[in-house]
């Protein structure tokens, strides 16, 4: 039996390398820089909803609407041709946005300028007009 003497130093560098690999490599952590931002805001007849997607033409998105939702999918394409070190995000991506009101989906406009998807959404009748009563009940000392 061989005696080899025991580097601790050599498990850290190990354990290193393999978190190195997990973030280099895992598609979880790199999809979350690949999702488009997206901000919405509401008013008393409409959703209006933008998305960030620098770097892509309009032909490239496909952008589906709901009642209730949005989904909106694309792909960057690297126009890289050698090995280059780059922080950009390449690749496909989807993102489902849920609406907080019913809208009319075939009355959705949508503009595209300087990577900036803005999308408005006329909510339907009945969220326009929608009255909820509330009851405060016998107030009790």
């Amino acid at each position: 039996m061989t005696l080899v003497r025991y580097n601790p130093w050599q498990e850290m560098t190990s354990l290193q390398r393999q978190l190195n690999s997990l973030f280099d490599n895992a598609d979880g952590f790199n999809n979350l820089a690949k999702v488009p931002a997206a901000e919405l805001t509401e008013t008393d007849d409409a959703l209006h909803l933008k998305l960030e997607v620098p770097g892509m033409e309009a032909k490239d998105l496909d952008i589906q609407v709901m009642a209730d939702r949005v989904a909106i999918a694309g792909e960057r394409k690297s126009e890289i041709k050698e090995k280059t070190r780059s922080e950009f995000r390449y690749g496909k991506f989807q993102r489902v946005i849920p609406l907080p009101a019913r809208i009319q989906n075939t009355n959705v406009t949508a503009e595209y300028k300087d990577g900036i998807l803005n999308l408005s959404l006329p909510k339907s009748e009945e969220e326009k007009n929608k009255v909820v009563k509330v009851n405060l009940g016998e107030a009790t000392a």
